[in-house]
């Protein structure tokens, strides 16, 4: 059986697909897994492609869920996308963002663009 804080987490990283597609983005790949890093979501925004970090975090004692991507979580995110693009003919235009929940409600999602560069 499915724990609670995996069941939440695979909640939140559908109501952010929900969420992008609504803006106009295509969803082209979910989960994918290298060794050293995990790209939750990876969509198309016209002729970008864009590496979506999803982060639900309703306890703030150590911050929000924005807090929670840390340096290393960046560079886990970073390794990860290098390896999706390996796999690629050619390298489009990139960038990665975030969506930020403090709360498993789709009026409380917060979507950063281009939170980090490479």
């Amino acid at each position: 059986m499915a724990n609670a804080r995996g069941i939440a987490g695979r909640t939140a990283e559908a109501m952010a697909e929900d969420f992008l597609v609504a803006r106009g983005l295509t969803i082209v790949d979910r989960n994918f897994r290298r060794r050293g890093g995990e790209l939750d979501l990876i969509a198309r925004d016209g002729d970008t492609l864009v590496f979506v970090e999803v982060r639900l975090r309703t306890r703030h004692d150590f911050g929000g869920p924005a807090a929670s991507i840390t340096a290393t979580k960046r560079a886990r995110i970073a390794n990860a996308a290098g390896h999706y693009l390996a796999q690629l003919r050619h390298t489009p235009p990139c960038r990665f963002d975030a969506v930020l929940l403090d709360a498993l409600d789709p009026e409380r999602i917060e979507w950063l663009k281009d939170i980090m560069t490479v």
